[in-house]
């Protein structure tokens, strides 16, 4: 857990506006108000903050409308000019054969997708190395944009969850939004949970149905392809059953990645939430204190002690003060130890004169 070690290094102190003397015996904590964000800073299009933690990525910079349409573009060309590659191609893929389209477009996806039945195999050196390079970016492909088609289904479910959940018990749109905040690992992982069930009952009836197997193989063959495995004793042999691969398999994969994600997700929010309940249960002791007080001045004020609270918690870390500590001197050029209007404008005209 956090070590009685000083937050901050010695050459990092705490400066006080006023002297000892002068201070008063009981502070007032003020509660600051939200920050602003600044104008260059990447928001996603619904307003989720965390969208704030991720990386940007090649769309990062377009308006967010033109962004869902790039995407889809994006995913197009790729299905596109892969089938129509392999549809050139196809007397060099060998394999159980329906319709030359309907083929090129199916191992397409089983190739993206890395399921890999083997039902339909390259049979030349040329069809060897468009499979290589589909592969590729194929998986380039789900990882940044189908993963973001993933996440927007997830998140447009996550309100219904919640309301059906709790259908008497929440009223009112705010408290649903706020609540939904709060555990919005928790709902994800329900409605993938969700989702999963659907994709595997889905697929297991319709092998059943449609591709005539038994319920063992049917739900075997669904397992098999929905974690990549694809032993390919057993896939999808007719045209009705790979149309409806085409689909099921790109949806059914990124669910089962979305859903050992979220797995994973919880499982780290539960241990942050323990550590979180613990450090606010156990007393705080003399060392705690001593650890806590920034400035070396023997007193512990509301800021110090919050900040070395959350520093138990995880949530930052001793380098993270330092550098905050360091750019608050770096404005506060009057060393009154406030920041104040005049002195971020001071601060600009500074950094202005020396560019």
């Amino acid at each position: 857990m956090a070590s009685n070690q000083p937050l901050v290094s010695g050459s990092v102190t705490l400066k006080t506006q006023t002297s000892n003397v002068d201070r008063p015996k009981k502070r007032r904590v003020r509660r600051a108000r939200s920050a602003p964000l600044a104008h260059f800073v990447p928001t996603d299009a619904n307003g989720d903050d965390d969208a704030l933690l991720r990386s940007e990525s090649i769309f990062g910079r377009l308006n967010p409308t033109l962004k869902k349409v790039a995407l889809s573009l994006t995913v197009i060309v790729y299905m596109g000019l892969g089938t129509i590659c392999f549809y050139t191609i196809r007397n060099q893929i060998k394999g159980k054969k329906t319709n030359a389209i309907l083929d090129a477009l199916y191992f397409c996806v089983v190739t993206m997708t890395t399921v890999g039945y083997g039902d339909l195999v390259p049979n030349s050196n040329l069809a060897k190395l468009l499979a290589c390079a589909f592969v590729f970016t194929g998986m380039a492909l789900i990882g940044l944009i189908l993963a973001k088609a993933a996440d927007y289904l997830v998140e447009k479910q996550e309100k219904l969850l919640f309301r059906a959940l709790h259908m008497y018990k929440i009223d009112g749109e705010i408290e649903v939004l706020k609540e939904v905040e709060h555990n919005r690992v928790k709902y994800k992982f329900y409605t993938t949970s969700i989702l999963l069930v659907v994709f595997v009952v889905t697929g297991t009836i319709f092998l059943y149905k449609v591709e005539k197997l038994d319920l063992v193989d049917a739900f075997y063959c669904v397992c098999s392809t929905i974690t990549t495995l694809g032993y390919g004793d057993i896939s999808f042999s007719s045209k009705g059953g790979r149309v409806f691969a085409v689909f099921w398999i790109l949806t059914g994969t990124i669910c089962v990645a979305k859903f050992f994600l979220y797995v994973a997700e919880v499982n780290t929010e539960n241990r942050q939430r323990a550590l979180v309940k613990w450090v606010l249960s156990r007393r705080t002791t003399s060392l705690d204190l001593e650890a806590a007080d920034l400035d070396n001045d023997g007193v512990v004020g509301a800021a110090e002690f919050v900040l070395f609270k959350l520093k138990e918690m995880g949530k930052i870390c001793k380098q993270d003060i330092s550098v905050i500590m360091e750019e608050f001197e770096e404005l506060d050029l009057d060393q009154s130890g406030t920041l104040t209007v005049s002195d971020i404008a001071l601060a600009q005209s500074v950094e202005t004169r020396s560019s």
